[in-house]
């Protein structure tokens, strides 16, 4: 385990990225936080906002009590606000927002309140700082995103292959698309930190095939590496069979069953990272609450598919996959974008 102990370059690292957030002297600038949060974020977060001249304050909850039956892990769905309207106006008044709560706000029902306000939000993934540190945004992965995601938005159809036997057929006209590059510059936005990622919310009834898990692939909800192929049969949208007599396979099979809803079954997102910085194998290195896997979610060529809520579906629950895939080859309207698991030019 690292030492959670408040460093120099950390503070340093923290102020460069919030002043890639266009934080100035004299804005307000709120830090998010609930009674579990990782300190030494929030901490890092305030001593940031005060070496760029900011006046922050801090806004700080109670971690809810848990409703769900088995653990949430990593939803981007933060519930610590419970619709608390003095916490939200005190927000949505800000200038900018660090968010540092466990799930984070992108997809929490408070979120469109806040960003009305006009606020710019970054959440800082629950990361200790020596993985954020590597993971630095720059202009670079910005360019690299939208350029992705003005091809996504162009497309009508993905296509993803991997020799372990993945075939999915995608269709992503009329999907959600999305970008996170790790900073925010326009009021009434959001990001999260580590950034790397083009994303696409599909239609109802978009998508059809296998997804095939092979070794080395990640499973994010537990935090682990896939030793034994595992097959899922997607039919639209659905998992529909789950294919495989591992560890692996069982847990995965408990873990949707035990919801007890259809929605935990179905696609969430689909895309791929760019950030060529992220490691996919860096989760060997650290224990698993020094990470929240975000890295592993960036990390350039992977084909990221998710499963729970997917708004522009209609589809809402708190069952979560996130499974970053390696060496796929990633297709839009008959175009590589990843080839082999690697970007393609």
């Amino acid at each position: 385990m690292i030492a959670d102990r408040i460093e120099g370059k950390w503070i340093d690292l923290f102020a460069d990225v919030f002043a890639r957030c266009k934080v100035a002297s004299g804005d307000i600038c709120a830090v998010l936080s609930e009674s579990q949060s990782r300190a030494l974020n929030v901490q890092l977060a305030e001593l940031a906002l005060a070496r760029l001249g900011a006046r922050p304050f801090h806004v700080v909850v109670p971690t809810p009590r848990q409703s769900a039956p088995v653990p949430i892990r990593s939803t981007g769905a933060s519930v610590a606000l419970q619709n608390l309207g003095p916490a939200i106006g005190a927000l949505a008044s800000s200038v900018f927002v660090a968010d540092c709560t466990l799930e984070g706000l992108m997809h929490a029902a408070e979120l469109p309140q806040i960003l009305k306000g006009g606020a710019r939000v970054l959440y800082i993934s629950n990361e200790h700082p020596d993985v954020l540190e590597r993971l630095a945004p720059s202009p670079d992965d910005e360019q690299k995103v939208r350029a992705g995601m003005r091809l996504m938005r162009e497309a009508k159809v993905m296509k993803v292959t991997s020799p372990a036997g993945t075939k999915l057929d995608i269709r992503i006209e009329g999907a959600r698309v999305g970008g996170v590059w790790g900073y925010t510059e326009k009021p009434g936005t959001l990001s999260h930190w580590p950034g790397g990622l083009c994303l696409g919310f599909p239609k109802s009834g978009s998508v059809n095939g296998m997804l095939v898990m092979a070794p080395g692939d990640l499973n994010l909800t537990f935090k682990r590496y896939m030793e034994n192929a595992v097959r899922l049969t997607v039919e639209n949208d659905y998992v529909t069979r789950i294919d495989g007599d591992s560890f692996d396979a069982e847990l995965m099979r408990e873990y949707f069953a035990a919801w007890g809803e259809r929605e935990a079954y179905a696609v969430s997102h689909v895309g791929w990272g760019i950030n060529a910085r992220a490691r996919w194998d860096a989760l060997e290195m650290y224990d698993r609450r020094d990470v929240n896997g975000t890295e592993q979610r960036a990390f350039a060529g992977n084909f990221l598919y998710s499963t729970g809520a997917n708004e522009v579906a209609g589809r809402h629950t708190l069952g979560h996959f996130d499974l970053p895939l390696r060496h796929c080859t990633v297709e839009l309207d008959g175009k590589a974008v990843v080839r082999d698991g690697k970007l393609a030019a």
